[in-house]
């Protein structure tokens, strides 16, 4: 292992969208860059806008949705750093359907990208978070987190699970060094839609139509994602909203807490935030 003179971070997904805008943050302050993607060419294009000047940026394709991937990637940064200052739990997919149309393959292949894989990172990581002085866990959860969306079934189940068990991490580290942070996104303008998998009724609308549906409504950048992001992190926020559209949503549940989805039923589309 080395001493490190820099702080150091994990970012998962980091081939664009919020990942790259967090790296591209990050290494502007200096900060050492593990980042992983499991689309090589989109990977290489964020490391190329990075400078690498006194700072270290390693990049590795990962799939996210493969336990020993994850695990494998981990023990490589385990084996070359002392300690872990943050971890972006970030990669996610979308897929829309009814669930009564849904593939239980596609449902799987988003649980495991989007909820399993952050189990996973997060338990990978561990040693090194609690090794740092103040480490920072930060999971991206999402509005859907908090709301339930018609054709969101599987995106739903997820993002409320990734809210569920980094609240839980939140009680269990209260009163220690490592910060642990959920964030929930609204409509980021990033190409999740573009590349979500559908079936059923949203079939019939092709990726094209989809991501511009989607980017007509989704006004945030995930520039500014990542501003937002990295301005509770290191405040030290247990929980992180990202646009208007997260906090009208998250209103919607305090008040209507039984009664939203006679608004919700209606939205039923693309799902709303990075990749």
């Amino acid at each position: 292992m080395t001493n490190q003179s820099n702080r150091t971070a994990v970012i998962t997904g980091a081939g664009d969208g919020i990942g790259r805008a967090l790296a591209i943050n990050l290494n502007g302050r200096g900060i050492d860059l593990y980042l992983c993607d499991i689309d090589r060419e989109r990977l290489d294009a964020t490391a190329g806008m990075l400078n690498s000047d006194g700072v270290t940026v390693s990049t590795a394709v990962v799939d996210c949705g493969n336990r020993e991937q994850i695990e494998t990637w981990a023990d490589m940064i385990c084996a070359e750093n002392d300690s872990l200052d943050f971890l972006f739990n970030n990669a996610g997919v979308g897929y829309a359907s009814p669930f009564r149309d849904a593939s239980l393959e596609n449902f799987e292949w988003l649980m495991n990208i989007n909820y399993w894989g952050v189990v996973w990172s997060t338990k990978a990581f561990l040693p090194l978070l609690e090794a740092s002085p103040a480490g920072h866990l930060v999971n991206i959860s999402s509005i859907f987190g908090m709301v339930g969306i018609a054709t969101q079934s599987a995106y739903n189940s997820a993002k409320f699970a990734v809210r569920g068990f980094t609240e839980s991490l939140q009680a269990e580290y209260w009163d220690s060094p490592l910060t642990v942070t959920c964030v929930h996104p609204g409509g980021i303008a990033t190409n999740i839609a573009l590349r979500a998998r559908t079936d059923g009724e949203a079939a019939d609308v092709s990726d094209a139509e989809r991501d511009q549906a989607f980017k007509q409504v989704a006004r945030t950048t995930p520039e500014k994602a990542a501003q937002v992001i990295l301005k509770g992190t290191l405040a030290g926020r247990r929980r992180v909203f990202i646009g208007w559209d997260a906090w009208l949503m998250h209103t919607l549940t305090k008040f209507l807490p039984t009664s939203y989805h006679a608004i919700t039923a209606k939205l039923g589309s693309a799902p709303d935030d990075k990749g």
